[in-house]
């Protein structure tokens, strides 16, 4: 049976570009697998993918009973199918805290690492095989890194990351800063999507304590064009919250090239979590917040209600 690979709901460039690269790894060893994406992935999945030759993985809602699959760039129950541990999951490579919940049919591969990429982790579990990659499978992994980095502004960014993206531009014959402006530029492009797609185009479910949070973060580095959609935006928060079950919805545009993120403030509780958890002073409907880049290691960890 053909092992399924695949990423998070609202999938980025690293849980669309990182299926395709173990799908790759896979079969150049003689295994059957193929790649699938949770959902239809963000302007710059959709634009890396093709810009290195590759067709979007086929968008898959569940999985059936004693399904192989190999879970990537998430261990959340909460962002995978909802049938997963009716699978048969044989692996997971990821880059996130531990969350538990997953439930598997045996022993099985887990490698979770403190690095900013699942594709650089996938590097170096390749081994001599890395040497093989094709260029097209070389690019998606160089995309990986510069999307999950912000081009190595984020904070979560390793010093393996950072070799590892300058080996591939290297030998890919790349300008680091021209290819990523490229991918941003394609991720800044959001007229196409409505206020609630914009909330759950990159988003995790998170709760503290009994309140749980949808928490969007946008990406951009022309945060006006979100910015100016505000009032719509937040009259959509409330809808989309009721929608899926939790209390609030979070957003985050951050600005790639000013290094900060704007947080928007459309009631009581956004103001609470704004101040208790980053001692911000909250006048206005936003509030803009220094340096902050990074959901996984600087705004899921430090909110508090």
């Amino acid at each position: 049976m053909t092992t399924l690979i695949f990423g998070h709901k609202a999938p980025d460039t690293d849980s669309t570009g990182s299926p395709l690269i173990w799908e790759w790894f896979l079969t150049h060893q003689g295994i059957d697998a193929k790649a699938a994406l949770l959902g239809t992935p963000n302007t710059e999945a959709a634009f890396v993918a093709k810009r290195w030759g590759f067709d979007l993985p086929a968008v898959i809602d569940d999985v059936a009973d004693d399904q192989p699959c190999v879970i990537v760039d998430t261990n959340n129950p909460a962002e995978l199918p909802a049938n997963i541990n009716g699978a048969d999951v044989q692996a997971i490579i990821d880059h996130h805290k531990l969350v538990g919940g997953l439930e598997t049919k045996g022993p099985i591969d887990i490698t979770i690492r403190p690095l900013a990429c699942t594709a650089t982790i996938m590097h170096q579990l390749m081994g001599e095989h890395a040497g093989h990659m094709p260029e097209g499978i070389k690019g998606l992994m160089l995309s990986c890194i510069l999307s999950d980095t912000l081009a190595f502004r984020s904070p979560t960014t390793t010093d393996s990351d950072k070799a590892l993206a300058e080996a591939l531009a290297a030998d890919l014959g790349l300008d680091l800063e021209a290819y990523a402006s490229e991918m941003f530029e394609a991720k800044s492009d959001v007229s196409a999507f409505s206020d609630a797609e914009l909330l759950r185009m990159d988003s995790k479910e998170y709760a503290v304590g009994d309140t749980k949070f949808r928490v969007s973060v946008l990406e951009t580095t022309a945060p006006k064009i979100i910015l100016d959609r505000k009032a719509s935006i937040m009259d959509s928060m409330t809808a989309v919250a009721t929608e899926d079950g939790v209390d609030q919805v979070l957003l985050f545009v951050v600005d790639i090239l000013n290094e900060e993120a704007t947080m928007m403030i459309p009631n009581d509780l956004t103001k609470s979590v704004a101040e208790a958890s980053f001692g911000a002073t909250v006048n206005g409907d936003t509030v803009v917040l220094p340096g902050v880049m990074s959901r996984k290691k600087q705004i899921i960890p430090n909110l508090k209600v």
